[in-house]
């Protein structure tokens, strides 16, 4: 590890201390030549998979797409930094617990949405509007009429279960 102040490579590790989470290890070194400290940070590199597309695309997994989309779903919402971070930290666990080397974007997606469903109603619509990209509203009534249902103790139909047309709604 060089200086970053002065790039000599020697130096010495003073202090090391395993992160809260025990993920990452903190280490205090001294510089041998200019005697400056500095801090430098180490955890295990994890290789993620590939994501494939709608499209058939296939793509770099970028947890910062996760975290951005939770974050504009939880937009003016009482969820907090920290937790958006922890279901981002879940999400990616779980497709490391899969071990395999392609993933569909689908899975993240619905994963995604199992998440905001039991943080936040508000945020999960609105992450389920644009993810289901649903064409009318009665698409989006029926999402919302589902997630009534649940907040109220009644079972939920089945995804993609259409609603009943009964005389009421002819």
């Amino acid at each position: 590890m060089k200086c970053p102040f002065c790039h000599e490579p020697d130096n010495r590790v003073i202090d090391s201390r395993l992160s809260k989470d025990g993920n990452m290890v903190r280490r205090r070194r001294a510089c041998d030549k200019c005697t400056r400290r500095f801090t430098t940070y180490e955890r295990v590199e994890e290789t993620m998979p590939l994501v494939v597309k709608k499209d058939g695309r296939r793509e770099a997994y970028d947890r910062l797409k996760i975290v951005n989309g939770l974050k504009r779903a939880c937009e003016k919402r009482p969820v907090s930094s920290d937790t958006i971070e922890a279901v981002a930290d879940r999400i990616e666990r779980s497709l490391q617990e899969r071990g395999e080397k392609e993933v569909p974007s689908s899975v993240i997606g619905e994963a995604t949405m199992r998440e905001l469903h039991d943080i936040d109603p508000v945020a999960y619509v609105r992450f389920a509007s644009v993810y289901r990209s649903f064409k009318d509203i009665n698409e989006f009534m029926v999402e919302l009429e589902e997630l009534l249902k649940e907040r109220k103790g009644q079972p939920a139909k089945p995804a993609g279960e259409k609603p009943k047309k009964g005389p009421e709604h002819r």
